[in-house]
Parts: structure tokens; sequence; C-alpha cells
């Protein structure tokens, strides 16, 4: 600390706006802590210095983050027309709705940022998103609600609102000013590096010259996540060090002085994290290339750490919830871990391999290493053969780079101009997608990871990290590394791999809104209804069901209500278990007295050694959990079955509503009752007794018209789920998932009236 104390001052800034961030109530401790870091023999004027930096962060982060949250929105009359500029390309989401950010122009909420959704069946009017949507003024009317549990992205990014879009209609006008001038090079720029390309290279170009991701095929994002290329088309370091490479060797090659050589690499730079999209990672290499810049200028050698802490106070203080951001956290733990791990690993490996091999590799290692734990974190997934990849794809990444730029800044003039640096980089692009191609069809290419195994990978990567950057020996490559600065970075990075590995392995917490799971628990049905903390479950599966682990993993500590909706031991035999485990606030026995099996008895007996109500379901009960609710829609028990009726058909059938879905859980109950309940039109629709045979199936599904329907079975020796049903379920439903084949299948309202559907093994 006494060593550096504007590094140690730098940092203690960037903690406090993270602090301010992240968790504003510990402010005074963590002041405190900075204070108490300096040790008893410190400065104590630095240790003054370090609590009221920190202080001084934490301020300047809380004043930026009520601006930026501030909010003069009001809600859209019906006819009222709101007209905002798009900011990026619309995305097309998986589960059919378009999405856009965009700025207010005029009016109540003036400069604000909202999201566009516009759900597919809105599309069936004129309007159209514009042919260059960024930097388009458009017109919209909808309905303007608040960001919902998902827009966790957008509100990091400070939108105040969704507009539910009902009318969308471009003005033909777009905003001016030099956000305007960039959108004209953007368009210029893209248009410049497909010239005579393949689509699918183009696109390419495009995601590594400009960080534009979204231009690639779902296809081809996937094979660069899985290989672990992912990082070639977001926009960061490589992309400005490349650029600023460029700049500076035309320069001295048109005899440019040094000194106006680094000030138009330093201008360019700084118009470069616009054009490329301006998000976490592309901020932090901006801020830290002009840092350099700046040094070089100055004619003072840059420090990498310091530039680092800049860049970090610089991304925090503009935007306090950052940190939240994973490509903000993986992009800082990618630079750490190059500046601490890459010397000593590129030392040991120049000893053995040739110099042009060592350098890729050791970059390579080293940002694996690094950034393992938050991918294996946030994505539960680790990409095996990255560092292989990596290597081979190296080669060609800064010819790309260098090509792809000069083609966009010939492009500027004319596209003709630009033509020769796209086609010369068309065979490297092909090559670099037929390398995404074959690796991504390796075996355990792409493996996921999970929770005990997170541990376990963040764990070791702490330890590889401190080991890596305390090398033994007398040799240049470790002397170089044994630096005050590189340990502590180490340290750092270490804690960080160590933090991960423990929230890897800490159990979920709850959803933050609505979701509907139908656990994959074999041959038997367990459903799974949760609204934040409320939950409620619908049968348990057989004695030796996972349902247990399935309730740890959902996030859920305690139950609402747990309801058997039949004796049959593939629906209650686990109940009993179930009440041992956590807290229950109601048991709901759909058995009745005419079928009281061993399981419900056991689940009956041990709710009442608990003091848990019991209650018998009846037609016309709802049952409440929260925002949950359910109602019974059979058995009626003034009409007690005859003697011997199947239990089946006096399973319990229940009407559910969760986050505004409609869902019906007929237990084993089949069309024979459900046909005869006048239950109307639904949005999901769980299939009876595991799909077994049910003639009047077809009937039923033109009654309820469900938008998805999903089949609760496993391994059995029935013939579950029965062809007959299978078909008639492929003709009617749009969505039809087995927990079989999909594992737990987990669906959540989308804005807008959308259906998210997912599946988890």
């Amino acid at each position: 600390m006494s060593r550096w104390p504007r590094h140690a001052l730098l940092g203690a800034v960037a903690v406090g706006l993270l602090v301010a961030g992240v968790a504003p109530g510990f402010v005074v401790p963590v002041a405190g802590a900075a204070a108490l870091s300096v040790g008893p023999r410190g400065s104590w004027r630095l240790a003054a210095g370090l609590a009221a930096a920190v202080a001084a962060g934490a301020a300047l982060g809380d004043a930026r983050l009520s601006s930026l949250q501030a909010t003069a929105l009001t809600p859209l009359p019906r006819d009222d027309v709101l007209r905002v500029v798009v900011l990026e390309p619309p995305d097309q989401r998986a589960h059919g709705y378009t999405v856009a950010p965009a700025r207010v122009i005029g009016g109540a909420g003036d400069g604000e940022r909202v999201v566009l959704r516009v759900a597919p069946a809105r599309w069936r009017g004129a309007a159209r998103w514009p042919r260059a949507p960024t930097g388009a003024i458009v017109d919209v009317r909808g309905e303007l609600r608040p960001l919902g549990a998902y827009d966790g992205a957008e509100a990091r990014r400070h939108a105040h609102a969704v507009v539910r879009v009902r009318e969308l209609r471009a003005t033909g006008a777009r905003r001016g000013g030099f956000s305007g001038a960039l959108d004209g090079v953007r368009a210029r720029a893209e248009t410049a590096l497909g010239l005579g390309l393949p689509a699918p290279q183009a696109a390419l170009s495009r995601g590594m010259v400009l960080g534009q991701d979204h231009a690639l095929s779902e296809e081809t994002q996937e094979r660069m996540r899985a290989t672990g290329l992912a990082h070639l088309v977001a926009a960061s370091g490589a992309n400005v060090a490349l650029l600023a490479a460029l700049v500076l060797a035309l320069g001295a090659a048109v005899g440019l002085p040094r000194t106006p050589r680094l000030v138009l690499a330093i201008v360019l730079v700084a118009a470069y994290v616009p054009l490329a999209g301006a998000g976490p990672s592309i901020q932090r290499a901006g801020v830290m290339g002009a840092a350099a810049l700046v040094a070089a200028v100055a004619g003072r050698p840059a420090t990498r750490w310091y530039a680092l802490l800049l860049a970090a106070v610089a991304t925090l203080a503009w935007n306090p919830l950052a940190a939240g951001d994973p490509g903000w956290q993986l992009s800082f733990a990618a630079v750490v871990a190059l500046l601490v791990v890459a010397p000593p690993v590129r030392g040991a490996l120049a000893r053995k391999l040739p110099g042009g091999l060592a350098e890729p590799l050791a970059v390579t290692v080293a940002a694996t290493l690094g950034t393992a734990p938050l991918l294996a974190l946030h994505f539960e997934r680790v990409s095996l053969i990255s560092p292989v990849v990596n290597v081979l794809a190296a080669p060609v990444v800064a010819p790309i780079m260098w090509l792809g730029t000069l083609a966009s800044i010939a492009g500027q003039a004319a596209p003709w101009a630009a033509r020769p640096f796209a086609l010369l980089s068309g065979p490297l692009l092909g090559y670099l997608d037929w390398l995404a191609v074959w690796g991504a069809g390796l075996p355990m290419a792409d493996a996921e990871i999970g929770r005990g195994a997170r541990f376990v990978l963040a764990a070791a990567c702490a330890v590889a990290v401190l080991v890596a950057a305390h090398p033994r020996g007398r040799d240049a490559a470790a002397r170089a590394v044994r630096s005050p600065a590189r340990r502590v970075g180490a340290g750092g990075l270490a804690v960080a791999c160590v933090a991960a590995a423990v929230l890897a392995t800490l159990p979920p917490g709850p959803p933050d809104g609505p979701v509907i799971s139908f656990l994959a628990i074999g041959q038997g049905d367990a459903t799974l209804l949760q609204d934040g903390r409320h939950a409620v479950l619908i049968d348990t599966g057989r004695p030796d069901s996972p349902v247990l682990r399935l309730l740890r993993d959902a996030g859920v500590r305690r139950l609402d209500a747990l309801v058997m909706t039949h004796g049959s031991a593939d629906h209650e035999g686990n109940a009993a278990a179930v009440l041992r485990a956590m807290p229950v606030a109601m048991l709901f026995d759909g058995g009745g007295a005419e079928h009281r099996t061993t399981g419900l008895r056991a689940a009956v007996a041990e709710a009442r050694r608990r003091r848990i109500p019991v209650v018998e379901t009846d037609r016309g009960q709802t049952i409440r959990a929260g925002p949950i609710s359910l109602r019974v829609l059979w058995p009626d028990r003034a009409r007690p079955p005859a003697p011997g009726a199947d239990p089946n058909l006096q399973a319990t059938v229940l009407d559910a509503r969760v986050g505004g879905l409609r869902v019906l859980l007929p237990a084993d109950a089949e069309s024979e009752v459900t046909t005869d309940l006048r239950i109307g039109r639904v949005d999901v629709l769980k299939v009876a007794h595991h799909g077994s045979g049910d003639p009047e199936l077809p009937e039923l599904l033109d009654e309820v018209r469900p938008r998805v329907a999903v089949v609760p079975v496993g391994p059995n020796t029935y013939g579950h789920p029965h062809p007959e049903t299978v078909r008639a379920l492929g003709a009617a439903v749009p969505v039809v998932r087995r927990t079989d084949r999909d594992g737990t299948v987990r669906l959540r309202p989308a804005p807008g009236g959308g259906l998210m559907v997912g599946s988890a093994r």
C-alpha cells in the first residue's frame, strides 16, 4: 500500500463504487477494512485516505444511481404516441417476441431508456421495424409497464420501463449529432465488411470487427461458445490493442510524427468504443488503451495495473451496476489473469516451445484459468477444448481484424474501395468458421458443470493461479513475476475464484417471479408452482423419487401447500419424506376415505405428528399461496364413487393460476372426467395419466386449446405415452414436452403475453 499509494487510493475509489452498486449498507465496514489494510506499521494518513476514498466512491456511486434511476414516465393513455429512438438492432427471442432498447424523445420521460417488446401476434398489421433500425426514430403505441423479473440485464443498463407495443411506425427520421454520425459510420462499415463474402462469413466479420454477435446465426453462436471462441465476436481489449497497433503502424509508414500518431490512436479508440456497442468489456478496454496511449504521449511508462484500476473506476462511475454484468466480470477477470498468470506460463513454455506457439498458449491458459469459474457459475458450462482451438485460431485473428478495419475505413469513402480488403479476409474467416464447426463436433467440447464440479473447478483455478504467480527458480521469467503488484493481483484473482466456488455451492434461492416446473422424477407426477418465496407442490412421485433434491435445486425451503391428488404410489409415495424434510403449511389429501393407500396414511400421520392441518380436497375449494391460486374442479365429495370404481377417476383436478397463466393439472383423471367440467381455454396442460391411451383426448384438446402440453413420464412397461396420445398432442398443441426426454420442464410467463419454455436435466 505504501509503495503504490496512487494505486491503493484509486482501488479504494473503485471499491466504494462497487459497494454503492452491490451492497450500499456496507460502506462503513468496507471503509474501515480499507483503513486497516495498511497494517499496524502503515501510515495513518494513507489509512485515512483509503477510508475517505471508499466513502467518496460510494457517495459518487449513490449520486450516479439516483440520477440514472430517476424517472418521469407515466402510464400511456390508449391512443397516445410515444416517440423513441431505437438504440440497438431488434433481437428475436427464442420464446417468440422481439425486443429492442430505445430512448424516449420529448414529453414526460424525455431521454429515458425503455425496452420495446413486441409479441409475434402483433405483427399482422403493416407496421415493421425500419430497414436500418439502430438510430431510427419511431412512433409506438402500447402499454407502459414496469420492468419484469426477467429484465435484469436491462435494469442494469438503467431502462425504466417496458413498452408492450401494439403499433410501431417508422417516421423516416434518424437521430443526429455525434450518435447519428456514428450510425452512418457503422452502417457503411457493416456494408463494407460483407462485400463479396457469403452471409456466414460477412456476419462473422461484423462480429469480430464491430462486436455485432447478434449478426451471427444461433447455430454459429452456439459453436463459438462451445469452442471458447465467443470472445472473438465480443468487442474487447484485443480489438482495441489491434486497432491501436494498426493506427500506429500506418502512421509510422506515412511519416507521421510520434505524438500525432498517438493522439490519432487515442481519438480512434475513443470513437471505436461507442461504435462497437459500448458494452462493459469494450468500455474497460477503451479506458485501459487510452490510459496507455496517454502515458506514451506524456513520455511515461504505462502501468497496466493502474490502467486496470482506472478502467474499473471509469466503468463503475458511468454505471455503478455494471459489476453485476457477467461481461464486466469476465473482462476484468481475464485481464487480471493475463497480468498475473501469462508471464510465468509464457516463460515456462518458452523453454520448450517456439515463441510463436508459447505466447498464444500462455495467453489462452491464463484467460481460461481466470474466467472458467465465472463461466461455470453464470452459464454452468465450460469449453474443454478452448486452449487448443484458440491456439489454432490465433494466427488469423489479427489479420482478420486489420483487414476488417481497413475495409471499414475504405468503405467510408466508397464501397468499391473496401472490396479488396473484404475479399482478402474471406479465406481467413472461412478457416475460423471451419475451426468452430470442427471443434464443436469433438466429444465433450462443451461440458455441463454441476454444482459440486463448479466448486472443484473454481478451487483448482485458485490453486493454479497462486502456483503460477509465485514460480520458484532464479531465471529471468521467475524474477519478472515476483513483484508485490502481481502477488496482490494473484491473491485477488484467487479470492475471486474461491468466491465463485462458494457461490457455486450455495443452494439457489427462490425465483424472482412465477415459475411452473414439471419435475423429472421418473414414472410419476410432481408439479411445482412457485412465485417468489411462495411454493405449492402437487404430488411427489414414488418413494425413491428425487423430488427432495429437485425442490432444493429450485430454491424451495418451505411449502405453502402439499397436494396429494389421489391414492397411487407414483403420486404420493414420497409425501411423508417431504413433510419430514421441510416445513409445510397445509396438506391437501385427495385420496378420500375410499382410497386410503399406505402412502397416504403415512403422509397424513406425519402431518398430524407435526400439527400440519390436513384438508380433504373437494370441488369448489380454492387454495391460495400468495399470488398463486388453485381451484379444485374435481372430485365432488357429495357424489361418492361406486364401490370398486377406478381411483384415477376420483383424482383431484386443479385449475391453477400462476403469473397470469392458466394451468390445467388433471393428475390421472383422463378426458372421461375432464370433458364434463367445462374448463375452457388454458395456457398449459399437464397430460393426464402419463400420456396413457385416451380416446376422448382430441375432444378435450379442442376445448382447452393449450399452448404447451407436458407429459410427466419416465421409463415404464405400460407403453406411456401411448402413440395415439402423442399424435393427438402433436396435431393440436404447438409445443409438447416430455420429462423422460427433456428433463424437468420449466415454464415462465413472458412479457407481452408470451410463454418461455425451458428444460433442465
